[in-house]
């Protein structure tokens, strides 16, 4: 036997919890890909092994050989240049870019709608903190006690204000999740992903925020209510493992859904990360935009300068071809300009 197919048929365990949106788009997406693997939930033992990490955050997959790793996309593609078969990226460049682009905005920004939800209402404060809490055994306390269940709901209220979920910020916060529900729902279907009829690696970013606001009470009622085939697609992609597809051809890849969630991007995403940068760089402690009219403020953060640099670097990084092809959709989504500042 071969050392690739040695390689190939070795098990991976992916470490995680089903309440973190990175651990379920890891999980999809292994599961899609018919990479062998076990699901195990993170324990304080686990958490003693992998605590060299960082940063140290679920999921964190173990390779074959036994060594430890984090960050999904940065595990996605390594497992690409492992595993040939079932790619999530698609093969067209400028596709790919835009593929990244809005991997980048389900990871760094879906995350704020869904932590505000959670952490907002004593309904979902209570649903989710008692199987979370449960699941994550970060405490002293015993597991699954009501006591290391409270402390994991006073340790994620406390966070509310550093991630933006804020009584100041809500309006928009749930004015994006609505939007980003209406650029789904007109364009998916039973085999329809944002690049073609088979999954790319940010339609498993957005499965992982959007499976878990399916499962939280309010914004599961909300998606009920404004975009069921949404609720639907989202369900149907935690195994894709059946689907056999391709991409679309350049010029219907850009289009449709992913265009509709590039103008969330432009008009919201890139330029609270341009805001960001520039707070960060200046030393001005709170940071301020205005979006569809709505207010979003907050301290920035290092880590989202680190995000706008990358998609800048990547956007760099294409030829010629690939930026003219571009350049329409980015132009009329309001990406452009963003993308090529210094």
């Amino acid at each position: 036997m071969s050392a690739e197919n040695t390689r190939s048929e070795a098990r991976y365990r992916l470490i995680g919890s089903t309440a973190s949106p990175y651990a379920l788009k890891l999980r999809a997406l292994l599961r899609y890909r018919r990479i062998p693997f076990d699901w195990v939930i993170m324990t304080k033992a686990l958490r003693k092994a992998t605590e060299h990490l960082r940063p140290n955050l679920i999921p964190v997959l173990q390779y074959p050989d036994g060594t430890f790793r984090g960050e999904t996309t940065a595990l996605a593609y390594d497992l690409e240049s492992r595993h040939r078969e079932r790619s999530v990226i698609p093969q067209d460049k400028a596709v790919a870019f835009v593929c990244d682009l809005l991997e980048d905005l389900a990871d760094e920004w879906a995350v704020k709608p869904l932590f505000l939800y959670r952490w907002w209402d004593p309904e979902d404060q209570a649903y989710v903190s008692r199987w979370a809490g449960e699941e994550w055994s970060v405490s002293e306390a015993a597991t699954g006690s009501a006591e290391e269940i409270e402390q994991f709901r006073q340790r994620q209220i406390s966070r509310m204000v550093i991630l933006g979920a804020t009584a100041e910020n809500r309006p928009l916060l749930e004015a994006s999740y609505l939007r980003t529900l209406a650029a789904f729902e007109p364009h998916i279907g039973m085999n329809n992903y944002l690049f073609g009829s088979r999954p790319s690696l940010a339609d498993f970013a957005w499965f992982g925020q959007l499976s878990e606001m399916a499962t939280d009470p309010t914004p599961m009622r909300i998606m009920r209510a404004n975009a069921p085939f949404t609720d639907h697609w989202v369900r149907r992609l935690d195994d894709a493992s059946g689907v056999e597809g391709e991409w679309y051809p350049r010029e219907q890849a850009l289009g449709g859904m992913a265009e509709a969630l590039l103008k969330i991007a432009g008009e919201l995403y890139l330029p609270f990360l341009a805001a960001n940068a520039e707070a960060f760089r200046e030393g001005v402690e709170r940071l301020e935009i205005n979006v569809w009219g709505l207010t979003y403020a907050l301290a920035p953060f290092k880590y989202q300068v680190k995000c706008l640099q990358q998609l800048r670097d990547k956007f760099a990084g294409l030829d010629a071809e690939a930026k003219s092809a571009l350049h329409p959709v980015l132009e009329r989504t309001g990406c452009w300009r963003r993308l090529i500042a210094s």
